[in-house]
């Protein structure tokens, strides 16, 4: 018998879909390191007018880190069967608003454990460069002036940090070594890792006796506009606020009335409005030294938000409880 097909190619069997749940991430799969092979993955990481994929497809979806609300949202209103919205930032106030675009179930991580370490070392470097005078001295350097003198210390001061969560509770761990009385505050009072966190409704008692304040709280209908005028006012002559928050955590014309006058200085890694204009008085408050939003965006935040992406994953893949659940649309 001839085989008919001798010498003939056989017919490729028929490419079938992928039909693998969706997933979409916004850092390169070579970082990722080996992920659970149940989802088909989609790199969108802001950039360019469209999308690499359909919106509608995905179940899971990191947002963008540091291309605004504007971009990171964007997808969100054609994800219709989107389960898991996972942040790469601590806060989540610009993507709360948008949970009404949402079905209902979708759970909204943050990235509590991704900026711990970065933004407690700004929050202390701030401290240490305001109350040491570098801003002066760098100035003096640029000017070729020698500023000599006595400046503040870190040591022996009282530090209250305000929004005492895992990023205060990282601020404290770096705050250990210099010598101060550490105060804390949060929502509710409890027993923190390193002693008593205080609740909200103690802030006019503890405000007058802390020589630095540091801001660590979310931004929330309770939060925002929680540093004005009368807080303020109960701060001690002399006092240093730090803002590692958000902007709208305080109200920027009060601040400039107190700073203005010389009886506050602030050091500042965030401002309302935010990027701060040119122009705006706050650049050239007297006492206030500003950063550009840069606490979590150090080199620490690639292998954190790295490891992060990849347990929640296996954790959506098993079935698994995840972690950081902040909200539920």
């Amino acid at each position: 018998m001839t085989d008919s097909t001798q010498g003939q190619s056989l017919p490729k069997p028929a490419a079938t879909a992928d039909d693998r749940p969706q997933v979409w991430v916004s850092l390169p799969l070579a970082e990722l390191g080996e992920l659970p092979d149940a989802f088909r993955y989609v790199f969108w990481d802001g950039t360019g007018d469209g999308f690499p994929a359909d919106p509608a497809e995905a179940v899971f979806y990191v947002v963008p880190y540091m291309k605004g609300a504007a971009v990171g949202t964007r997808p969100l209103a054609g994800m219709r069967s989107v389960r898991v919205v996972q942040s790469l930032t601590a806060g989540v106030d610009d993507i709360t608003p948008h949970l009404a675009d949402l079905p209902p179930g979708v759970r909204l991580c943050n990235a509590r454990g991704v900026h711990e370490a970065s933004t407690a070392e700004l929050a202390l470097t701030l401290i240490l460069a305001s109350l040491r005078g570098i801003p002066r001295f760098v100035r003096g350097q640029d000017n070729e002036k020698w500023y000599s003198g006595f400046y503040p210390a870190l040591a022996d001061r009282t530090v209250l940090i305000i929004g005492y969560g895992s990023i205060g509770a990282a601020v404290e761990d770096r705050l250990a070594p210099f010598e101060c009385e550490i105060l804390r505050v949060a929502r509710t009072a409890r027993t923190g890792p390193h002693g008593p966190v205080r609740a909200m409704d103690e802030l006019p008692a503890l405000l007058p006796v802390a020589d630095v304040v540091v801001l660590t709280t979310p931004l929330t209908e309770h939060t925002r506009g929680l540093v004005n005028a009368p807080f303020l006012a109960r701060m001690k002559d002399g006092a240093l606020l730090v803002n590692v928050a958000r902007g709208p955590v305080v109200d920027t014309k009060a601040l400039l009335a107190e700073t203005e006058s010389g009886r506050l200085t602030a050091a500042l890694d965030v401002t309302d409005p935010e990027p701060l204009p040119a122009g705006h008085p706050l650049w050239h408050a007297p006492g206030v030294l500003i950063s550009p939003h840069v606490g979590g965006s150090s080199s620490a935040f690639r292998p954190r938000a790295s490891r992060l992406i990849r347990a929640q994953l296996n954790r959506f893949a098993a079935g698994a409880p995840l972690e950081n659940i902040v909200a539920t649309s």
